[in-house]
């Protein structure tokens, strides 16, 4: 049995019945004893859409009828208000705080270089616009956020031990780094890997100062110097002794200037490695105007047709956007598989650092799993808060679900298939909610929950596209695999 099932059991009855019982009475909605408590009514939603995420009223009442409350499918939906709506936060709100963690960090020698693999990502749901007051949407363009209101989740994904922080909640217009994802907490030697989204040069200085590494790929704009100091007018040596036509002041006791470092322009450097025919390229530099951090930077050139494919997306996102021209700087580095790391070579080699990066599609495929098998983001209601109660039920459904993949004992397995097990998860959602409070039989539902998930959820090897994992496994292992997408 696993050494993680005994904490999930404890997690899913504390969150469930304790946590549900408190936000009820904190937040209004059960204000005198009632047939229906509020653990009953968190439960017959959390378990009703996590094993039909299109589930009807009629198959929520069931749901609270496995639970010992007979109420009609009527009397649940009216439950599905603004009270109902802020109990059902509360909820997740603690469940989020359950930090689990696999019984075994998964078995892939990349990862276990670091003391964790922290990959970032959110999401965003659109939701009815009678709620843009307290959930604002940024208007834009994509089906999920036409609205005027709109809800960002989120998440923080240990790829090593299985650990996830979220989801996090805020307003749809708010920025990717507004959420509160406590990379504070990151312990030392940990790697954090994120998209652009995340790109911010000061927390990768605390980063640095706590003894963590970071992994992004780099933003254009950025600042960018060579770490050797030289002359700002062009002496390749830091001008040492003598530079008669370099510098203004003729350097007559070496160099007045030699301290300020020199700008490395990113286009034309690029733009120098094809023409020298580079494939692989490697440099230390530092960052930024003021911060001035110091980092390595990593070049992999990436097939033209790739190249290509990049440089049409981008001028397609501009003219959608009408933004003008898309600069030259882009589109050089649209050829190009452009990173930045503090992570010694020894630790990510250059040839490493792009088939880890693309690891950070990870988290991006949990999303994938919540939207596409959870129906995160469909409601069969128009009712604001009735869509509000869907959305957070179904994000503590879905974070348990995390917590039972982890329980299943096959995160340690490289090969594992998230899709597979979030289905398995789902044919057993019922019979978890009727053995909650009886806890030999629910240790029962959930050996056979990892009985199931050993037996059939594992991804298929692939040649033509290698999965995630198998890149992963190759960079130890003797081969090389195309990561570049």
């Amino acid at each position: 049995m696993s050494s993680t099932l005994p904490q999930v059991a404890d997690a899913m009855r504390y969150v469930l019945t304790d946590v549900a019982e408190e936000a009820a009475r904190q937040s209004g909605f059960l204000r005198r004893q009632r047939k229906l408590s509020g653990a009953t009514f968190v439960q017959a939603l959390v378990f009703g859409w996590l094993a039909n995420p299109d589930a009807t009223a009629e198959e929520r009442a069931q749901a609270a009828a496995l639970r010992g409350v007979h109420i009609s499918a009527y009397g649940l939906d009216k439950r599905c208000t603004e009270r109902g709506a802020e109990c059902l936060r509360r909820v997740l709100a603690a469940a989020v705080q359950r930090l689990l963690i696999a019984s075994d960090p998964v078995a892939i020698p990349i990862l276990r270089r670091f003391c964790g693999v922290y990959v970032y990502d959110g999401s965003v749901i659109g939701l009815p616009d009678a709620l843009r007051e307290a959930w604002p949407g940024c208007g834009g363009s994509a089906p999920t956020i036409r609205s005027g209101a709109a809800l960002k989740i989120g998440c923080r994904l240990d790829l090593l031990s299985g650990e996830l922080y979220g989801p996090v909640l805020k307003a749809g217009r708010e920025h990717d780094r507004a959420l509160e994802l406590g990379v504070e907490e990151l312990p030392a030697g940990a790697l954090r890997v994120a998209d652009l989204g995340f790109f911010d040069l000061k927390l990768f200085g605390l980063l640095e100062h706590k003894g963590g590494y970071w992994l992004s790929r780099f933003k254009a704009g950025t600042a960018v110097f060579f770490e050797e100091d030289g002359c700002p007018d062009g002496c390749p040596d830091g001008c040492p002794d003598g530079c008669p036509d370099g510098c203004p002041d003729g350097c007559p006791d070496g160099c007045a200037n030699a301290s300020a470092p020199r700008r490395l322009e990113i286009e034309a450097y690029l733009k120098g490695l094809a023409e020298a025919g580079e494939e692989y390229h490697e440099r230390r530099v530092r960052l930024g105007l003021k911060q001035r951090l110091p980092a390595r930077l990593l070049a992999v050139r990436v097939p033209e047709a790739v190249a290509r494919k990049r440089r049409r997306r981008l001028r397609f996102r501009a003219k959608r956007r009408q933004e003008g021209q898309v600069s030259a700087e882009r589109l050089e580095l649209a050829g190009w598989e452009c990173l930045i790391t503090n992570a010694p070579p020894e630790m990510l080699g250059v040839h490493e650092a792009p088939v880890l990066m693309r690891a950070r599609w990870q988290i991006e495929r949990l999303f994938d799993l919540w939207k596409q098998h959870g129906h995160l983001d469909k409601t069969r209601s128009q009712k604001p808060h009735r869509v509000l109660c869907e959305v957070y039920a179904k994000l503590v459904g879905l974070l348990i679900q995390h917590w039972l993949i982890l329980s299943g004992g096959g995160w340690e397995r490289a090969e594992r298939s998230l899709m597979k097990a979030g289905r398995t998860v789902r044919r057993w959602a019922l019979a978890l909610a009727e053995a909650l409070d009886k806890p030999r039989r629910l240790a029962g539902v959930l050996r056979s929950i990892g009985r199931c998930m050993a037996a059939g959820c594992r991804v298929a090897k692939r040649r033509k596209e290698p999965g995630t994992a198998q890149q992963l496994l190759a960079l130890t292992q003797g081969r090389k695999e195309a990561a570049i997408a």
